[in-house]
């Protein structure tokens, strides 16, 4: 690996390890907390450093996730400063960047798997049918994270409309 590919993956953990906590911690990646911030900004910084990796010549699968990343995390940054989604605002912004968690999962699961342990790798390749069983799950665990996100942010729009409701009556 060299030195360039190194400093992408820490990165890359960084982001990781940010992510995690958040989700853990406040069931959502947010800009509006310290680790929130570090995830997006570790994020955006290993999408931009994986642009310029070539393992295998050009453009690859790789470079358009990165890309993806890149503008998923525009949308939600729309999300949460315009009215451009309205009410569903808050939903896209959580399920947004909970995508942007999914899509470092999925290259650091293929390069974990195909590179160790090193010289008899986990799997041979990228496209091996494992390794596709291992993405579809992580989407599937995805879906299911980003319904109860969801969920989640409808019931407290609902909380807090009957307490206006409720402030409304008695003042």
């Amino acid at each position: 690996m060299t030195p360039f590919g190194m400093f992408h993956t820490v990165l890359s953990l960084v982001a990781l390890g940010a992510g995690l906590v958040a989700l853990v911690r406040d069931k959502k990646i947010s800009l509006e907390n310290r680790v929130g911030k570090l995830y997006v900004s570790m994020t955006v910084l290993t999408a931009a450093t994986g642009l310029g990796i070539f393992h295998h010549g050009g453009f690859g699968k790789p470079h358009a996730l990165a890309i993806l990343t890149l503008a998923v995390i525009a949308l939600a940054v729309a999300a949460k400063r315009t009215s451009i989604f309205g009410r569903a605002s808050r939903e896209v912004e959580t399920v947004a960047y909970s995508a942007t968690f999914l899509f470092h999962l999925i290259p650091g699961v293929t390069e974990t798997t195909t590179r160790l342990p090193v010289g008899a790798p986990l799997v041979a390749s990228p496209e091996a049918p494992e390794l596709q069983a291992v993405t579809g799950a992580l989407f599937l665990l995805f879906l299911v994270g980003a319904a109860l996100q969801v969920r989640a942010l409808r019931g407290e729009r609902a909380s807090m409309g009957a307490a206006r409701r409720l402030y409304a009556r008695i003042g």
